[in-house]
C-alpha cells in the first residue's frame, strides 16, 4: 500500500511578517497572488487543509476543494498567539527558552512541541493506511514536525528545519515507513 503526501505551507501573514505567535490571521494579499501562480498540483484522492482562514485561502488560491481536517490546525501556543517573540522574550525569557529547549513542555499553556509531533505523526499514520495522494495545507509548524517524525529525528530537532510560505514537500510511505521524497 503505497501513500504519496504533499504537504503545502500556507502562503505569508501579517504574523510572519512580524514574527508573532499566529492568531487565526488572514494571508496577505501579495500571499493570494503568489499562491495562485503555483503550477497546477498532480491529481490527489484527498486534499486537506488546516482549519485556519490562512489555510483554507492557501487552498481556494490554489484552486483546490479541500475539507478541513483538525488534526492539520497549528501548534497551540496558547496565551502567547497573537504575541511577538520579541516581547515573550523580554517578559518570560526563561518560558520562551523552556519552550524552545525542552520539547515536552508548554509554558504558554497550549500545546508542546512534543504533543504536535505526536498529533501530526498520528495522522500520518492514518493517511498512510488509506493509500493514494493526498495533498495537505497546513503549517511550518506541522510539516516540521512531520519531518522530524519521517527522519526519525530527536524531538529537539524541531527548529532545525525551516519551512517557508507556500513551501511544497513531498512524503511517500509503503505501509511501514515514510520517506522523504526531493524533487529533481
Amino acid at each position: 500500500m503505497n501513500t504519496r503526501l504533499t504537504w503545502i505551507c500556507h502562503g505569508a501573514t501579517a504574523a510572519n511578517r512580524k514574527a508573532l505567535f499566529p492568531l487565526d490571521e488572514p494571508l496577505e494579499e501579495k500571499a493570494v497572488e503568489e499562491a495562485a501562480r503555483i503550477a497546477a498540483l498532480p491529481y490527489a484522492d484527498r486534499i486537506v487543509t488546516s482549519p485556519a482562514l490562512r489555510a483554507r485561502q492557501t487552498a481556494e488560491a490554489l484552486r483546490l476543494e479541500a475539507q478541513i481536517d483538525p488534526s492539520l490546525r497549528d501548534c497551540d501556543h496558547g496565551r502567547w498567539a497573537g504575541r511577538s517573540i520579541e516581547a515573550i522574550e523580554a517578559e518570560e525569557p526563561e518560558n520562551l527558552m523552556a519552550w524552545m529547549t525542552e520539547p515536552g513542555v508548554a509554558p504558554h499553556g497550549g500545546e508542546s512541541l512534543l504533543d504536535l509531533r505526536k498529533r501530526v505523526a498520528g495522522w500520518m499514520d492514518a493517511q498512510s493506511a488509506q493509500s493514494g495522494h493526498v495533498i495537505a495545507i497546513s503549517h511550518a509548524a506541522v510539516i516540521r514536525a512531520a519531518v522530524a517524525h519521517v527522519l526519525q529525528a530527536p524531538p529537539s530537532s524541531f527548529w532545525l528545519s525551516d519551512v517557508e510560505p507556500l513551501a511544497i514537500v513531498r512524503m511517500t510511505s509503503n505501509g511501514s515507513r515514510w520517506s522523504l521524497r526531493l524533487p529533481h
